[in-house]
């Protein structure tokens, strides 16, 4: 559900994670060197050091797509950090033995200052099948208008990551319009352009053997933005993520059957990013509707914590009873007879956000933070690309409740107030803003 900036919004600017920053005092960082992250740290700095400094993190940052979609359309979901010091940044700094430096409001820095691969890997059980699984598999990315700088950013995310080549010339990434069309392309737009490098990165870090196919909607339009997943769906993804989202409305079930009713195709889409309420197309029945989560090193055993993601009560993962959509068979929950908001989730707060490398228009200064539930369905539908290929009549939305057992339950935190408490609060088990919770590995993603 898009709300009214909150009262704390001044423009586009958005305050978030777990301390005010004084914009007046920030500096522009330097990381030195980039490091390649991973949950290990060093003999002399212990792991509840580590996780102290990363509780420090404290951001700002901006919609992509700042304008309230009107009727029928939707916003992207990925928010830029401007200013700050975020949990990475805390970590490295940690690791070093220093005090974090802090980044300049609009400025980027000259080296990631989100988590890359090795951390996402790592958080969600990951590594081994990332570096083993995904080959023959095509992963669709769905967003509006072009991203003329979408291939260059990829091999600059990829190359500084070490991850295999992916690009136009050996088969691995493609970029149509939503009629298929490699030439005839949509205008530019420099926001969503940020949004796609987020999900081509996204995809890049969680099954980096797997194809990407970037299908451009001419417009913001559902209506396009749903072609575009049928077009996706036509040349043979059988993985779709979708990083936006609008109000609900009455149409909604007419876009479910024209546009996301694709038996033997996972489709991902982001819960929102206004705090809790529904949103669509999050509650169609026939999708995966991902959460978020903030995510942060621990010293516990997984070497990992996540808890809802929520700012404020407008700005953390949306969550909700839809009010058009019927419930899926698979979900049980009793509190909500319509679709429920969310199925799983995975990272999204902007203070605990991922690297991106994004060099097209306003927003497109190089290596940025990113946050939002647009992280966090590239994120789920990858994973879905690493378990493997759904069955051909089987909607993968139903695969995590069959094996709640390999996600990481999350119990902690809220996105907002509600009158039935499960669907704005985390709990043991089923829960609104973060679903049955995050991947533990791929058993919750197979049939």
């Amino acid at each position: 559900m898009r709300t009214s900036p909150s009262p704390h919004m001044s423009g586009r600017w958005r305050r978030a994670g777990s301390t005010a920053v004084a914009t007046s005092a920030l500096l522009l960082a330097g990381l030195g060197t980039a490091v390649h992250a991973t949950a290990a740290t060093p003999d002399h700095v212990s792991a509840k050091a580590v996780a102290t400094a990363v509780a420090k993190a404290h951001v700002q940052y901006e919609s992509a797509c700042d304008a309230t979609p009107k009727k029928g359309y939707a916003a992207c979901n990925a928010l830029r950090v401007t200013a700050g010091t975020t949990a990475y940044m805390e970590k490295q700094a940690a690791l070093k033995g220093l005090t974090a430096k802090t980044l300049k409001p609009n400025a980027s820095a000259a080296s990631p200052t989100g988590y890359g691969p090795s951390d996402l890997q790592d958080a969600y059980g990951l590594t081994d099948a990332s570096a083993s699984n995904g080959s023959g598999e095509t992963i669709a990315i769905v967003d509006a208008y072009d991203d003329p700088n979408a291939a260059a950013d990829l091999a600059t995310y990829r190359s500084y990551y070490g991850l295999p080549a992916c690009t136009t010339a050996n088969g691995c990434f493609k970029k149509v319009s939503q009629t298929g069309s490699t030439t005839s392309l949509p205008t530019a737009d420099s926001g969503w352009a940020g949004e796609i490098s987020l999900d081509l990165d996204m995809v890049s870090a969680i099954a980096p053997n797997a194809k990407i196919l970037l299908v451009e909607a001419s417009s913001s339009s559902m209506a396009n933005l749903g072609k575009a997943v049928n077009e996706a769906v036509t040349l043979g993804a059988k993985f779709v993520s979708n990083s936006y989202g609008g109000s609900e409305s009455s149409s909604d079930t007419s876009y479910d059957s024209s546009y996301f009713n694709h038996p033997g195709v996972a489709i991902t889409v982001s819960a929102g990013d206004e705090g809790y309420g529904a949103e669509y197309p999050a509650a169609s029945k026939y999708v995966t509707a991902v959460g978020g989560t903030a995510l942060s090193t621990s010293s516990n055993t997984r070497g990992w914590t996540e808890s809802v993601w929520k700012t404020s009560s407008t700005e953390g993962t949306g969550s909700g009873c839809s009010a058009y959509d019927a419930k899926p068979s698979w979900q049980t929950d009793t509190g909500c007879t319509k679709r429920m908001i969310a199925d799983v989730s995975a990272v999204a707060d902007p203070a605990t956000g991922v690297s991106v490398y994004d060099s097209y228009g306003s927003d497109g200064t190089g290596w940025n933070t990113y946050g939002g539930t647009s992280a966090s369905s590239p994120i789920i539908a990858s994973v879905y690309a690493l378990a493997g290929t759904p069955g051909s009549s089987d909607y993968p939305a139903q695969y995590p409740y069959e094996d709640t057992s390999a996600l990481n339950d999350v119990t902690s935190g809220n996105n907002g107030t509600c009158s039935t408490s499960y669907f704005c609060t985390a709990k043991s088990g089923y829960d609104g803003p973060t679903g049955l919770g995050t991947p533990a590995g791929l058993g919750a993603f197979t049939g």
